[in-house]
């Protein structure tokens, strides 16, 4: 079964912390899927990635680029998983259980959940997601950022 890792940003905008994680999904020979929660959002992302770090590149397109399916990161606003992504990173309170129970859009691999902890829409959200992918049986992992910027391990649930 999936793994499905929240998230919990305290210090840092989602700008500023995702493209880290997706340079460590990179790393692992991961493709991905970035689901947003509007199509202003994606294109936010999508210029973001471009100027997160001039001396870096983060390969990644979006529904309007050139074939999708060839995107080793893929940002959308929609359920679509058009480059079989082994992650999926859901954003902003996206509801993450249609997709991980849909074998046409879930990951291969893992599931994450970024959310603001300064924002309580998202921390609500964040928290109900939680409960209901617990009780679907999903692999738990919950990480809080630090005061460095990187995120510890706080909670793990298994499976029963």
């Amino acid at each position: 079964m999936i793994e499905v890792c929240f998230y919990h940003l305290t210090r840092r905008r989602l700008d500023r912390a995702l493209p880290t994680l997706l340079e460590k999904s990179l790393s692992r020979g991961w493709r991905v899927v970035v689901q947003a929660e509007s199509e202003t959002r994606v294109k936010a992302l999508d210029k973001a990635l471009w100027e997160f770090d001039a001396e870096k590149f983060l390969p990644h397109g979006t529904k309007a680029d050139y074939a999708p399916q060839s995107q080793p990161i893929y940002l959308t606003a929609e359920g679509d998983n058009p480059n079989g992504a082994d992650v999926r990173f859901f954003l902003g309170g996206v509801t993450a259980a249609p997709a991980l129970k849909d074998p046409a859009a879930a990951p291969k691999t893992r599931a994450v959940l970024i959310f603001d902890g300064n924002d309580e829409l998202q921390l609500s959200a964040a928290r109900a997601q939680w409960k209901e992918l617990r009780e679907e049986g999903f692999e738990l992992v919950y990480y809080q950022e630090n005061e460095a910027g990187g995120f510890v391990e706080k909670r793990r649930e298994k499976k029963a």
